[in-house]
């Protein structure tokens, strides 16, 4: 590329000259926007459609509209979170993440707005919420669609008049928050369910983006690889690696059904074990580990799924496992490395070892010990 937009610390933008990466230029003539909104985390795009969202972007950062943003697991929902934050009127307010689906009903409503001492056992003292610390800022409430009921009519609250209770309290709080919310679950079948508020969509979805998947926008490998290998090689303290013209054709051939984050994984695997060859076969659906083609995993657990949110537990557990299980190979055994691998902890690592029941003999002696 010839220049690339990137954001000032003050979050204004300015134009930069950078080196091309060239395993892009055969595919594009016009500028990719690569954009870096701190932590590692960066927008970058070269297809119509991300330029589009991008336009969406700036028209909706300067008010304080919530916004809902769609789309698959791993398309980038929270990227574009970060890029709405960095760009609006509240970027030097924080920016704090809930998800929904990670607790039951009351630990929920709790996380979110506080609670008054004695609202429940355990609560010795008064503690403010996500809500009470966002004050002026932004707050992502992450698999929105997976909230329980019972907390939705608070949220909804909050949305119309600025304002709700802690737990075992009467008394309201106003809140001055920036509500942005992601899923990757279709809400029209939840409202029908009766397990999401139809009000509180209307009030969500005050602005739509839909972000599209990988193989709808292959236009934006080249790109997120570049910037994948340049970030990912820092982190991992190894020197990047070329894209041959070989590798570059698989990985546009290849579905991505993970999106973003699977392509994110795979330039980190490319960079440990350092074989094109490998790397390429990891790219044919017939050798992919088994457990990344969703053909297969759809159909070994299509007998045993009740319906389609334990079908996609069932998937979500498996890929999981087989994540861990190749992120292990890939690592020698090396616990620490392969928690660098899938970007976890080495705690959270050893968790899900835990929870799959993965035996694996351990090099790291500190994560061992961790244990």
């Amino acid at each position: 590329m010839s220049s690339a937009t990137l954001p000032s610390s003050a979050g204004e933008t300015e134009s930069l000259r950078a080196a091309d990466p060239p395993l892009s230029r055969e595919l594009h003539s016009s500028t990719p926007i690569v954009e870096e909104l701190g932590s590692g985390v960066f927008f970058a795009c070269q297809s119509q459609a991300m330029r589009e969202i991008r336009s969406m972007v700036d028209l909706v950062a300067q008010t304080n509209l919530p916004v809902l943003i769609l789309g698959e697991t791993g398309t980038g929902k929270e990227v574009i979170v970060r890029l709405i934050h960095c760009l609006s009127l509240r970027r030097n307010r924080p920016l704090f993440k809930v998800n929904c689906a990670a607790l039951p009903s009351e630990l929920l409503e709790s996380e979110l707005f506080g609670y008054e001492a004695g609202a429940f056992t355990g609560a010795n003292k008064a503690n403010s919420g996500k809500f009470d610390a966002a004050h002026r800022g932004t707050i992502l409430l992450d698999e929105i669609a997976e909230m329980p009921i019972e907390p939705q009519a608070k949220l909804l609250q909050v949305l119309q008049d600025g304002e709700y209770c802690r737990l075992g309290s009467a008394k309201p709080i106003r809140v001055d928050v920036r509500v942005l919310a992601a899923t990757n679950v279709d809400i029209g079948r939840a409202i029908k369910a009766n397990k999401f508020r139809e009000d509180l969509y209307y009030r969500l979805n005050a602005f739509s983006i839909q972000v599209p998947p990988l193989r709808d926008r292959r236009e934006d490998i080249p790109i997120l690889i570049y910037h994948f290998m340049k970030d990912q090689s820092a982190r991992l303290g190894c020197e990047p690696l070329p894209i041959s013209a070989e590798l570059l054709k698989a990985c546009l051939r290849y579905p991505w059904p993970g999106n973003v984050r699977e392509l994110e994984n795979f330039v980190k695997r490319f960079l440990i074990v350092r074989n094109e060859q490998k790397a390429i076969a990891q790219l044919r659906p017939d050798s992919y580990g088994g457990a990344f083609s969703s053909e297969n995993s759809a159909t070994s657990f299509s007998m045993k799924a009740t319906d389609l949110k334990s079908l996609v537990r069932g998937l979500k557990q498996q890929a999981e496992r087989q994540a861990i299980i190749g992120a292990l190979e890939l690592a020698h055994g090396n616990r620490k490395d392969a928690a660098r691998i899938l970007n976890i902890s080495s705690r959270a690592l050893i968790y899900k070892m835990r929870q799959y029941s993965i035996s694996w003999k351990a090099t790291d002696d500190r994560a061992e010990s961790a244990a």
